[in-house]
């Protein structure tokens, strides 16, 4: 079983990941680039149950960036951490930045380019989603 950590910046706050992960995408949203302050935000999804504070949890701040979704962040250095879903209570995004080890899986594609950042060119041949995938999201040509 795949088992990941991951830390913030100032190494206040720790976690660990048990098991397998989600599909890992490029996200391209506005919101996403505002959080991480790059042209995209590289990130997955586990099982609540998969997720753990090892240290630092005390430090932990949380924003609301839309009304069901929450970002979480360290209180001292500012590093993104986890996003929490109201809607969905059992499951877990994560940018995965702050991973000390490599997943097992791959980056599948991007999603939002419909919003990406005008200065940025992606040059990778994979999948771009106009939107999410699977929510009415169109591929663009290089699928």
């Amino acid at each position: 079983m795949q088992k990941l950590t991951g830390r913030c910046l100032c190494e206040g706050i720790e976690y660990e990941i048990s098991g397998e992960i989600g599909p890992i995408y490029n996200c391209h949203c506005s919101r996403c680039r505002r959080w991480h302050g790059a042209p995209y935000r590289t990130r997955s999804t586990i099982k609540k149950s998969q997720f753990k504070w090892v240290k630092g949890e005390e430090l932990l701040s949380k924003f609301y960036s839309s009304p069901t979704t929450a970002k979480t962040f360290c209180s001292v250095c500012g590093s993104s951490l986890i996003s929490l879903y109201d809607e969905e209570p059992d499951k877990i995004g994560f940018p995965l930045g702050g991973l000390d080890q490599a997943p097992n899986n791959k980056i599948e594609g991007h999603f939002f380019v419909g919003s990406k950042s005008p200065w940025h060119e992606i040059v990778d041949d994979l999948p771009q989603y106009e939107e999410f995938p699977g929510a009415r999201s169109t591929v663009r040509a290089t699928e």
